[in-house]
């Protein structure tokens, strides 16, 4: 009996842990592995937006701890002294010993800002910091954005390669099995199926080094998302949609605000301003209230030091301003203008440089659109040609080596297409970045 309720003890206690095991173990694959969740790992998982986050995080606590100020400032003072030989002072005449061998003190003090340019100054850019923080933050997540995006789809466009070099070998062992049955049917030499031969091993070895790239592209993008190596990434993707997903508007115009940089840099002016307003307000004096209370101990007997209090208590107002400082606050303020100035110029750079970057970029996404459209047409003329000529080459009015340019150039064709719709959905993500749309 004993045996028994120990078994089943023991076995609650083990099916009890298994969620907790089950939980605490570590995925081996990501589930939602399409470009949404590619990108939403990367921006869990990601150093660098770690980095970012924890900045904020370190951001905050100096924002309190400067603000911190305008709180009342309450400490405690404790000594105790003991003097073998007591103090003299000249009196009436003569120098005599006064005071006691034993003394303490014990005080607490208060003091409150009232006016304070550093605290006010503190008070006044906590939000803009803080958003500035966020800001950054921002900047680091849609680089990882793009860059995870790009290599997303750089993946899935070699796969598509793979796959086309996969039909291109079916084509050309179906070709070769015709050239040798035409070879022993005595309708063709045997160079024929020599150069299908010759056909055949070079596109194995392109489809080898496609496939060796989808491994190094992959470890690529893993990097790119924070994803331990081991990790296993199973791409979740309907590639027919990926034309669809490379068109945009390209009548759209450049928003600056958009842009996070230029966002970034306005929460500098800002800043800026109250920085110059800072500097301005240091002809202000600086006002603070306080208060006291102390406790003193005297006594000759060092046991007896606590026997007797002696009080005294005290509040009043404090005001401290420099007079004259060699022109250090002109100069400063003379500085804080200029710095003012120089973002503003920041800011008029940065329009031109946006203008730019999105001239570029529209007039290369343009460009690959024209060359994309093109290259497909390409695809199904080079398809009619070859199943054209395959019928002329069994019907004995082409020769085999009509065959194989014409696969050649169907194969050409296919792999080029891909490459052009990678090179345009590229171009896509820049645009975006460019005009600012992509946000987070």
């Amino acid at each position: 009996m004993r045996k028994l309720f120990t078994f089943c003890i023991t076995a609650t206690w083990l099916i009890a842990g298994l969620p907790a095991l089950a939980q605490s173990r570590p995925d081996s694959v990501l589930h939602d592995a399409s470009l949404a969740g590619c990108v939403q790992y990367a921006l869990t998982h990601q150093p660098v937006l770690q980095q970012s986050l924890l900045d904020e995080s370190i951001t905050e606590k100096q924002i309190q701890t400067k603000l911190a100020d305008w709180y009342p400032q309450i400490g405690l003072n404790y000594n105790l002294q003991h003097n073998f030989e007591l103090p003299a002072a000249y009196f009436t005449g003569a120098y005599i010993r006064s005071g006691t061998f034993n003394s303490s003190n014990v005080g607490l003090s208060l003091t409150q800002n009232i006016f304070n340019k550093d605290v006010l100054l503190a008070s006044k850019t906590a939000d803009d910091i803080r958003k500035q923080s966020k800001q950054n933050t921002s900047f680091n997540k849609i680089d990882i954005a793009v860059n995870v995006s790009k290599a997303f789809y750089d993946v899935l466009l070699t796969r598509q390669q793979v796959s086309v070099l996969d039909e291109d070998i079916s084509r050309l062992q179906k070709s070769l099995q015709d050239a040798i049955s035409q070879y022993q049917s005595g309708v063709a030499d045997k160079t024929d199926y020599k150069r299908a031969t010759i056909a055949l091993n070079n596109a194995k070895a392109q489809r080898k080094q496609s496939a060796d790239l989808i491994i190094a592209k992959t470890t690529y993008l893993k990097q790119l998302m924070g994803m331990p190596n081991e990790m296993e990434l199973k791409l979740n993707y309907d590639t027919n949609s990926i034309e669809k997903d490379a068109i945009i508007d390209t009548l759209s115009q450049v928003q600056y605000e958009n842009r996070i940089e230029y966002q970034l840099l306005q929460t500098q002016q800002r800043l800026q301003q109250a920085t110059l307003k800072y500097y301005k307000n240091s002809y202000l004096p600086s006002v603070s209230a306080f208060g006291a209370y102390n406790l003193g101990y005297l006594n000759n007997d060092l046991a007896k030091t606590y026997s007797q209090t002696f009080t005294n208590s005290n509040i009043g107002i404090m005001l401290t301003m420099p007079i004259f400082q060699g022109n250090k606050r002109i100069y400063q303020v003379r500085q804080a203008e200029f710095q003012t100035r120089r973002i503003d110029w920041d800011l008029a750079a940065l329009k031109s440089k946006v203008n730019t970057q999105y001239a570029q970029a529209m007039s290369l996404y343009k460009g690959n659109l024209a060359y994309y459209l093109s290259l497909k047409e390409n695809v199904v003329l080079a398809d009619d040609v070859y199943k054209t000529i395959g019928l002329q080459y069994k019907s004995g009015i082409k020769t085999y080596l009509d065959v194989i340019i014409a696969e050649s150039d169907l194969r050409t064709a296919q792999i080029n297409f891909y490459d052009a719709l990678f090179q345009l959905v590229q171009s896509k993500f820049d645009v975006q970045k460019a005009m600012g749309t992509i946000q987070y």
